[in-house]
């Protein structure tokens, strides 16, 4: 088995695409790390640099961005199946 690539989701706790995509992570076990944006203002600025988001959700797999809770382009960066 191959290591799972490092996944990060910056969020908040009332955002429902941040808490989809924590569902789906957890739901298919796929370890992630969660960086509240709202309680961490200089995660959100890194995020802000990054990507030049300031909306989340925003998912970092092994670095690579991902804009919001798009299934198909998580799936396709971590080979997952449908």
């Amino acid at each position: 088995m191959t290591a799972q690539p490092k996944v990060i989701v910056f969020s908040t706790p009332t955002c429902s695409y941040c808490n989809s995509a924590k569902r789906y992570f957890r739901e298919n076990n796929i370890r992630f790390t969660d960086v509240d944006v709202s309680k961490d203002v200089s995660a959100a600025k890194d995020m802000q640099r990054r990507t030049g988001q300031t909306g989340v959700p925003v998912i970092l797999i092994n670095n690579r961005p991902i804009i919001g809770f798009d299934k198909s382009k998580i799936m396709q960066m971590l080979n997952l199946k449908n």
